[in-house]
């Protein structure tokens, strides 16, 4: 089946069986920052922005990728707000393994591109199942609160 997307803003067309996981056309493009861990959807290793929202690429049959802007972390790190992200992560004591930084990074992003400061509970909720390979929950939002502060500054 010939599958037209968008993957970091380009266009092509991806040859694959419509029930193949995103996961595995992405890595085939190899693109190497989207890895393959848990592969239930939780972890946050294989996550993407799809339309803009961070969604696991292991539990996502290609053919629903159909027409659909894929961001992976590879061109996110090009954003500024990827640079707000890793300042905040920084200033809390985050050092990323290289595992599931998608997951965290995305996360973060999710949550900064909220108009409202977002609550700790809140962060918690939205990262709980995340993998906890290089950093406690507790930095994490501490993480992510700094990096809000940051990218809100950029703003002013």
């Amino acid at each position: 089946m010939n599958i037209p997307m968008i993957i970091n803003n380009e266009k092509i067309l991806v040859q694959s069986a419509a029930d193949a996981s995103l996961l595995s056309v992405l890595r085939k493009q190899r693109l190497v920052q989207v890895k393959r861990g848990c592969e239930l959807g939780i972890c946050g290793s294989c996550t993407v922005l799809m339309n803009d929202k961070p969604v696991p690429s292991c539990k996502i049959p290609v053919a629903l990728a159909m027409n659909k802007e894929i961001i992976t972390l590879e061109h996110f790190m090009k954003d500024e707000m990827y640079i707000s992200i890793m300042k905040g992560f920084t200033k809390a004591g985050i050092k990323l393994c290289g595992y599931c930084n998608s997951g965290k990074i995305f996360a973060a992003k999710a949550i900064l591109s909220t108009s409202a400061r977002p609550t700790r509970a809140k962060i918690a909720e939205y990262t709980q199942n995340l993998s906890p390979c290089c950093t406690d929950q507790d930095t994490l939002i501490n993480g992510i609160l700094y990096a809000f502060e940051i990218h809100n500054k950029k703003g002013q």
